[in-house]
């Protein structure tokens, strides 16, 4: 396999020439990739959808508990669905549970368009992240149990790249709602037309080869393998899989594989590198950007609704556009490689974020005082007394709970300008009415002058994030694992992810409120550069290994610690150079990073 360990044009032009002389491996990777579009499309919607729900549901825009509930009940729903979907897969195969995640996603769906109040939306939610969270183990799995070794890295970032092309479709849809009337139950409702699709694409494609292997279907197997290789290749697959299940067979059966997976030392970098960088990807805080986009732009200073799914649409777009980079860079660059060079930028671009936020909170608008409100005194404030004793800002206002008012300065609208008033409609429509509709009303942000450069530091956090960090942990938690223990592994690390996705979700807005947006940006820059270590030092590159060759490495980097070369899993695959893994020969000096 010379042409893998080149990482050079020669991988990607064979990756579509495959395709070409064979397009049942695209039709696999897209009919199974649809339910990476599922996880983009709830992930993208709700960011939008939130703003119109709290306008209909008066209760949820007086809790932000309720509005952080509402978009994070679907993570700790995919939390079950993931930890639930490695048995699923296990016991009754990658087809069956792709399968059963699309029913439940589409009844989830219905049940949001038709919710009547915030409960039965809740309940919509959660089936939504049951669908989700099976998904999310299932379709990596299956995609790369599927495919080529020589392609195998493009093909798993398929997935990748539809659960983009889902969020950018989601903003699409959020602004072509925005006017109709019942906006976000249209955005919510459409999410069941994509899981119908791929319920019947599925049906059609055969189940994992090295599922039926492993289930003594060895005919079936058989058959799949000699639509993905050449008549040679197929007798090498069935040998190495023939030998991975022997060598699994001598294992001591006392153990539940749950357990062993958890305690064997020869699994533990496995283990370590899968689950560090699921958690970590969350941590360093891009679904905040992608559940709250909307509102990031917003306290920005962007008081519009329209305004903010606009501009929301710009990070959505170049998610879409830098994950397909990323689909043609993994297996150029190696997964490594790639994590590394997008942890920088996206270190650099958080520095961006937190100084900016940090130089808007220092110079907010100041509040007028008391005497200018004119005839919107009974909507003043309540807080406002303390004006006296302190002078307030735009920032006090907001973090008091009450909305600012920014006008122009025109005859009697200038005593209007900067007004601290009761967040309610009807102060929003006072504040519009005495300016002639030219005021801006702010709940969340306040008005300054660098909110443009906000939008360009969460557009160089998206740059950077979706080609490396946002498609590596989904292709090396599909790979790294034993084949006994794929399934299990897979659904083990997407249950931290959901997690971690579910940590970051429920406090976003809290935070903001509590320690500011500035330091909880300068937070996520210190988990990035953190995460930045991490990969140096436990994530072994993996690119162009079959998955049985993996197996041997992970077995190789296990006995040379037993026997006393302690170091982590990264750094022992990179010093000792005793096997080359890409190749299918042992060497004395060629292995790469």
């Amino acid at each position: 396999m010379e042409a893998v360990q080149g990482a050079s044009k020669e991988e990607f032009a064979t990756c579509w020439s495959l395709i070409v002389k064979n397009p049942y491996i695209l039709q696999l990777a897209i009919s199974a990739g649809v339910g990476g579009l599922l996880f983009g499309y709830d992930t993208g919607v709700i960011s939008g959808a939130s703003l119109y729900i709290r306008d209909d549901f008066e209760a949820v825009e007086k809790s932000t508990v309720l509005q952080e509930t509402i978009v994070s009940v679907t993570i700790g729903a995919a939390i079950i669905g993931s930890a639930v979907g490695g048995f699923v897969n296990d016991l009754y195969g990658r087809k069956r549970a792709i399968l059963g995640a699309d029913i439940v996603f589409a009844i989830g769906a219905v049940v949001m368009a038709v919710a009547p109040n915030p409960a039965v939306l809740i309940v919509g939610r959660v089936l939504v992240g049951l669908g989700v969270g099976v998904a999310s183990v299932s379709v990596p799995l299956y995609i790369s149990e599927s495919s080529p070794a020589k392609i195998r890295g493009a093909l798993v970032s398929t997935n990748g790249l539809m659960i983009t092309g889902g969020q950018f479709l989601s903003y699409l849809i959020n602004l072509a709602f925005t006017k109709v009337q019942g906006t976000w139950r249209w955005m919510l409702g459409v999410a069941g037309i994509p899981a119908a699709i791929q319920l019947i694409l599925v049906i059609f494609l055969p189940e994992s080869p090295r599922w039926l292997y492993r289930q003594n279907k060895v005919d079936e197997a058989v058959t799949i393998l000699e639509r993905l290789y050449s008549k040679e290749e197929v007798g090498h697959q069935v040998a190495a899989l023939q030998e991975a299940i022997e060598s699994e067979e001598k294992d001591d059966k006392s153990y539940k594989k749950f357990l062993y997976l958890l305690t064997s030392p020869e699994l533990r970098p496995a283990l370590v590198a899968g689950v560090g960088l699921a958690v970590l990807q969350q941590l360093v805080g891009i679904n905040t950007v992608m559940y709250y986009s909307p509102t990031i732009v917003q306290l920005a200073g962007f008081s519009s609704n329209s305004v903010a799914l606009a501009l929301s649409l710009i990070t959505s777009g170049l998610n879409a556009l830098f994950s397909a980079l990323g689909m043609y860079l993994i297996d150029r660059t190696g997964r490594r490689r790639l994590a590394m060079g997008s942890l920088i930028g996206v270190i650099l671009s958080l520095a961006m974020l937190t100084t900016v936020f940090n130089y808007a909170s220092k110079h907010s608008p100041p509040v007028a005082a008391p005497q200018y409100y004119g005839n919107t005194t009974g909507l003043m404030c309540p807080s406002i007394h303390h004006l006296q004793a302190q002078p307030w800002h735009c920032y006090k206002c907001i973090d008091e709970g009450c909305g600012f008012c920014k006008g122009e300065p025109s005859s009697e609208g200038a005593r209007m300008l900067g007004t601290c008033l009761v967040k309610n409609k009807t102060s929003q429509h006072k504040c519009h009415s005495i300016h002639h509709n030219s005021s801006s009303w702010y709940t969340l942000g306040c008005p300054n002058n660098l909110g443009w450069l906000a939008i360009m530091g969460m557009s160089l956090y998206i740059c950077f994030f979706a080609p490396g960090m946002g498609i590596v942990p989904w292709a090396v938690n599909s790979e790294i694992y034993p084949l006994k223990y794929r399934g299990i592994g897979g659904g083990f690390s997407a249950t931290c992810l959901w997690i971690a996705n579910l940590i970051v979700s429920e406090t976003f807005l809290t935070l903001t409120k509590t320690i500011g947006v500035d330091m909880a940006f300068l937070m996520f820059m210190g988990i990035a550069m953190f995460t930045l270590v991490f990969v140096f030092l436990f994530v072994p590159e993996t690119k162009g290994m079959s998955l049985e060759k993996l197996e041997k490495m992970l077995h190789d980097l296990y006995m040379d610690k037993k026997n006393g070369n302690s170091c982590t899993a990264s750094l022992c695959y990179v010093v000792k150079k005793k096997y080359d893994y890409s190749s299918d020969k042992e060497t004395s000096g060629d292995t790469h990073a």
